[in-house]
């Protein structure tokens, strides 16, 4: 609570947060940058500075470990310190609820998902592509419209986990400085956490607490989709259901296999797959097993489900407000 001066409860402050984001979060792109660009940049540049391929592989995993403890704890004494300073200070809540909505990312993606649709529908396969590079670990270029549409759905799984589930379940169980450590990892592992010979040591510590942090909202929002599915028409919750524990395990992430695999079940589609990267075929198993041919109705669909799972999230998140004030 913010009990100094008043002000709204911190489960209301969250409900609000995601309003915002949710109606304004395209415009939002256009303000400074917010912690986790603020991390990635930090990352590169320390990336640049102590991952020498001339260190040995102990001395970069150390490295990269240390980066990791120093972001770490500077992300929650920043938050301590805004919480405190919003206790203090008069309205001090709208200091807690700006540094919250900067760690949402809730439109942006959104926005930037449904302009892969447009693109598909109006301004053909290689304006998609530029549209959806930004949005997946694949080779755009290599896509043909069914491989974009895919991504894409994949991309709205992801985003929902990542920039919506993840933070609102961190900042109810840890308040501002759990949700901006997990903000503060999880940009680190988008900076340094990749699967490749230079990041294997200096961006390990990165990506294993990226995946710890992410292990229980990612199936949460599995969980979620599921019981979405359930208010569209379009989607099926049952097949959400079985597709989810039965394939979530395939995908290469220890996380991503949960939202993805209950997207897949829920709109009938299969999802990842082997792809180009460059002249060497990337193999992947498929998750889900419906249509691999998806079109941009499908982005539709996954936008959709997308919405009506952020609304069931803020329905549960206004009845845990309920009950609590009821004690």
């Amino acid at each position: 609570m913010f009990p100094a001066f008043g002000g709204p409860g911190p489960l209301l402050l969250l409900l609000a947060a995601l309003l915002v984001d949710g109606v304004l979060g395209g415009l939002m792109t256009r303000l400074p940058p917010g912690p986790a660009a603020l991390v990635v940049r930090l990352g590169a540049d320390l990336d640049r500075r102590l991952n020498r391929v001339e260190r040995g592989d102990t001395t970069r995993l150390v490295r990269g470990a240390l980066v990791v403890m120093a972001i770490a704890v500077a992300a929650l004494l920043s938050g301590e310190l805004i919480h405190l300073a919003s206790r203090l200070l008069p309205y001090g809540w709208g200091l807690e609820g700006l540094a919250l909505l900067s760690c949402l990312r809730l439109g942006a993606p959104w926005q930037r998902i449904r302009s892969v649709r447009r693109a598909l529908d109006h301004r053909g396969l290689e304006a998609a592509r530029a549209e959806v590079q930004p949005l997946t670990r694949r080779t755009a270029g290599a896509l043909d419209d069914h491989g974009v549409a895919r991504a894409a759905v994949e991309a709205a799984a992801k985003h929902l986990s990542q920039g919506v589930v993840a933070p609102a379940f961190w900042y109810i169980l840890l308040g501002l400085p759990g949700v901006m450590l997990w903000t503060a990892v999880d940009a680190l592992d988008e900076a340094i956490g990749h699967r490749s010979p230079r990041y294997e040591h200096f961006g390990m510590t990165a990506a294993r607490l990226d995946d710890a942090l992410n292990f229980l909202p990612a199936r949460l929002t599995g969980g979620l989709i599921v019981l979405s599915a359930a208010f569209l028409g379009s989607a099926a919750p049952f097949a959400a259901l079985r597709t989810m524990i039965r394939d979530a395990r395939y995908h290469r992430s220890l996380n991503a296999g949960w939202p993805e695999a209950a997207m897949a079940g829920a709109l009938g589609l299969a999802l990842g797959g082997p792809y180009h990267d460059g002249a060497m075929t990337v193999r992947e198993m498929w998750i889900g097993q419906g249509r691999a041919r998806a079109t941009a109705a499908d982005i539709g669909r996954a936008l959709a489900l997308h919405a009506v799972t952020c609304l069931v999230l803020a329905g549960l998140i206004g009845a845990l407000m309920l009950a609590l004030a009821s004690l």
